[in-house]
């Protein structure tokens, strides 16, 4: 699959209301971030949503799973520079209804180039403000940690989506994330929640799985998913291929745990 060339998205009509903005975030690498993203937004889009994945991470892994063209020339750097306008920066991918921004290798060295500029933490915001009207959905993939890039994607955000890895530690990990959440809010976008908790690379037959899982659940309470995010080889394979594993392999454990959890998110809506 290889995403239209960026002017031959399609701007999209209003959607009703203001769409849902939503930060995929984990400071730790490695638990499942990218893939929630990427397949999480497809399954909206499968669903007949309009949607924006919007790619803040220098490493481009939500870019390269969807198939994105590399020498893409309007990025969310450069729409963080201001040196491209929003509609310049999307790209149509081949999923219907999924556009994307994609991301460039540039964006390490963002939080050097916005030095002292005033309001740094608003880039992202006023870059977006009034160019989301044709999305019902749209994820902001955050690099992982906690530099500017994700302060900017909190304060853009309405919601922070925790992709969490069953591990020793998890809990410990997420903890500093939640800080930084907390200090967003007080400080710079007080409309920001979290949206919910995630559980990825789940496996049932490890006992040590489960209790992590249990503990989670137990210091979330109710903002923990029931469904979970199974330990799964094709969603492993599918960026390799350019795909989200649901158009990868729609039948497989992971594919279908994440349409699962695109239905319980949006029931709870």
């Amino acid at each position: 699959m290889k995403l239209a060339r960026r002017d031959a998205a399609v701007r999209r009509p209003a959607a009703p209301g203001r769409p849902r903005v939503v930060a995929v975030a984990n400071q730790k690498g490695g638990v499942g971030k990218t893939t929630t993203a990427v397949n999480l937004a497809t399954a909206f889009a499968a669903g007949g949503r309009r949607v924006l994945v919007l790619d803040l991470d220098p490493q481009a892994n939500a870019t390269t799973g969807l198939g994105a063209p590399e020498d893409a020339v309007a990025t969310s750097y450069t729409l963080l520079l201001g040196e491209a306008g929003f509609d310049a920066a999307v790209a149509a991918s081949a999923v219907p209804g999924l556009d994307v921004v994609p991301s460039s290798p540039d964006l390490a060295a963002a939080e050097i180039e916005f030095g002292p500029r005033p309001r740094r933490e608003f880039v992202l915001a006023e870059a977006l403000r009034g160019h989301l009207g044709g999305y019902d959905d749209v994820l902001i993939d955050c690099p992982p940690s906690l530099n500017l890039l994700t302060i900017n994607a909190l304060t853009a955000a309405d919601k922070v989506l925790v992709p969490l890895q069953c591990e020793f530690y998890a809990l410990a990990g997420v903890a500093q994330l939640m800080d930084t959440v907390a200090r967003v809010q007080r400080s710079l976008n007080p409309r920001l929640t979290l949206q919910g908790v995630v559980l990825t690379m789940y496996d049932r037959r490890n006992n040590l799985c489960e209790s992590e899982a249990a503990d989670v659940r137990g210091h979330f309470h109710g903002k923990v998913y029931k469904t979970v995010i199974p330990r799964n080889i094709r969603l492993s394979e599918a960026p390799s291929h350019g795909l989200p594993a649901l158009l990868y392999d729609r039948r497989c454990a992971g594919a279908r745990a994440y349409s699962r959890l695109a239905g319980e998110i949006l029931a709870a809506a």
